[in-house]
């Protein structure tokens, strides 16, 4: 993310906002947010394969949405490449997410992209 006002890193936030919502109300969502949750046993097994130690239901809602929006991009849509993926979930961990957010998100996402997870079990 080179600047805030980006319209990728605004599009990339509404998407964190709708997954986070998803989870606590049933509300409209954006399509992208509707497709991510249509994949959610591949990204939520994925975040599983990348933090064992981090069960999905103990995982802090805005990591966790951040997390699938990022995996997302990384195994399924795979329109950028995984480093500017990993940097803008990590500053909208930074915004959104608590003190140990950001490198847990990174540590996470870095296990993914660096043992290369499997995409060919996709819903």
């Amino acid at each position: 993310m080179k600047n805030p006002l980006d319209p990728r890193h605004k599009k990339r936030q509404r998407l964190v906002e709708d997954l986070f919502r998803k989870e606590f109300h049933d509300q409209p969502i954006d399509l992208k947010a509707l497709d991510i949750f249509s994949h959610i046993d591949f990204i939520d097994k994925n975040i599983q394969k990348a933090a064992p130690e981090f069960p999905i239901e103990k995982i802090n809602r805005a990591d966790l949405a951040i997390l699938r929006l990022a995996i997302y991009e990384l195994l399924i849509e795979k329109k950028q490449p995984p480093k500017a993926i990993i940097d803008e979930a990590i500053e909208l961990a930074k915004e959104y997410g608590g003190e140990t957010s950001p490198s847990f998100i990174n540590g996470a996402l870095g296990n993914i992209v660096q043992n290369n997870y499997d995409n060919t079990s996709q819903i």
